[in-house]
């Protein structure tokens, strides 16, 4: 490993030996990177096949006031050749604390290079003091145009931008406002919440997926959940005690804490399990242990609290300003919920941060897409919830594919054989790379489904 540390805020210079100086002299790689203004190269791991920098780049607060302030955007670089295509990954939350070498599905297939990008207001990626105002989907777009721009200096092959979920999403905003900057997007289990008030899409999917003994399962282990939550809330109480939770910055309360993760039971199973996994729902006499983990495991009774919200600020925030939120009906509790307007974006975020929803943004992409948009490949997956409002492009070069049976973690491997085929070769063809050629050299890295393990988020 060789690690070239550049001055920056709060970075500790660290002294190259000279073996290793004199390597970093003979670079050219290194040195085209170095020579790209406001780009800086934090660390560089060699691997087998590849090389993996960890960078930042300086970005302004406020594009439209590109004077008035800046912040350090950490982005990574997957190098395998300057004439191999380029993947831009975006999960649209934030890079790991200490980012690894990884892939995703568009770089394994096309032999491609990375580079993974996190999302503004994301820490560290965040201005201070930040205006949150400009936390918005053009503002992240233009980002990732200077990004691409930058980086096209060094890289002029094509691209192809990925992401999963709000990275899936991310990747079709930065499409609509800078659809020169990319030759294709591969959206994966990307929500589509047009509309946020006209929500009965959501609720018809949870009245409909899996089998009516499952959803059945489901909907009585909320209300048991609920009947039982004299008895629930005080082991909750217990927990963050014991844990150092807290609810008084977001939620309030542990009570508005637990009937938040009781809500989110049904759609965290759909979006994390399988069919297969109907067999482990607790039955109505199942003892408050037994309810209790279950709940746990599959929605996390640590996911709403303020220690487990305040990484997910930027996407609330998000969610309630423009993306949208599920607005969910749950029929079936109406008498046994004490907080009938809790779900929603809102109601995670401290109040300093709390905001109106401006429908216009998410109604210009939605009609952007449909009429104008080109080489847009879209992949859901038949049992993931968030999936029931989708990106439906145009019929110029794009498609959308649905995995049989898949959740969440839907993509081009598991489709069908047929779609699978077709998927690959729209991809192939968008990036340059020949049908009847290998994908350069395989690296052995981690598979990178853009998800994280992040909970009931898009």
């Amino acid at each position: 490993m060789r690690l070239r540390i550049v001055a920056a805020a709060g970075a500790l210079l660290m002294a190259l030996s000279p073996a290793t100086a004199a390597r970093a002299a003979d670079d050219p790689l290194l040195d085209r990177l170095t020579d790209i203004p406001g780009l800086t190269v934090v660390s560089e791991t060699q691997g087998t096949g590849y090389r993996f920098f960890v960078l930042t780049y300086r970005q302004p607060a406020d594009h439209r006031h590109p004077g008035q302030g800046s912040f350090e955007q950490r982005l990574t670089l997957l190098h395998r050749s300057e004439t191999q295509p380029v993947v831009l990954s975006t999960s649209g939350y934030g890079l790991a604390a200490a980012p690894r070498p990884t892939q995703t599905e568009p770089t394994a297939l096309l032999g491609a290079n990375q580079v993974s990008v996190e999302h503004r207001f994301f820490t560290p990626s965040r201005p201070a003091p930040a205006d949150w105002s400009d936390l918005n989907i053009w503002q992240e777009a233009t980002d990732e145009h200077r990004i691409v721009g930058a980086l096209k200096t060094v890289y002029p092959a094509r691209w192809i931008q990925t992401g999963g979920s709000k990275g899936g999403m991310t990747s079709v905003y930065h499409r609509r406002f800078y659809p020169g900057d990319v030759d294709g997007v591969v959206a994966y289990v990307a929500p589509n919440d047009k509309i946020n008030p006209e929500d009965a899409a959501y609720d018809r999917f949870l009245a409909t997926v899996g089998t009516p003994e499952c959803r059945a399962a489901l909907n009585e282990v909320q209300r048991q959940a609920l009947l039982r939550r004299d008895r629930l809330v005080p082991r909750l109480e217990a927990a963050a005690a014991e844990n150092g939770w807290t609810f008084t910055r977001t939620l309030g309360t542990a009570d508005r804490s637990f009937e938040m993760a009781v809500l989110d039971t049904a759609w965290a199973f759909w979006q994390y399990s399988l069919l297969a996994d109907c067999a482990s729902v607790p039955a109505a006499t199942a003892t408050d242990d037994e309810l209790w983990e279950w709940i746990d495991g599959v929605a996390g009774w640590s996911f709403y609290t303020d220690q487990g919200l305040e990484f997910y600020w930027p996407y609330y925030y998000q969610a309630a300003t423009q993306l949208g939120w599920p607005s969910l009906k749950f029929e079936h509790l109406r008498k046994l919920r004490a907080y009938p307007g809790l779900y929603t974006a809102n109601s995670s975020l401290p109040k300093e941060l709390r905001r109106p929803h401006n429908p216009v943004p998410m109604i210009d992409v939605d009609l952007w897409v449909r009429t104008k948009s080109e080489k847009m490949l879209f992949v859901y997956g038949e049992n993931d919830p968030w999936g029931a409002e989708r990106f439906v492009p145009s019929r110029r070069d794009s498609a959308v594919f649905v995995a049989p049976g898949a959740n969440h973690g839907a993509n081009i491997a598991r489709l069908n054989p047929a779609d699978n085929a077709a998927a690959t070769a729209l991809l192939r063809r968008w990036a340059g790379v020949s049908a009847t050629l290998a994908p350069q050299q395989a690296l052995d890295l981690p598979f990178d489904d853009q998800l994280g393990d992040r909970r009931r988020l898009p």
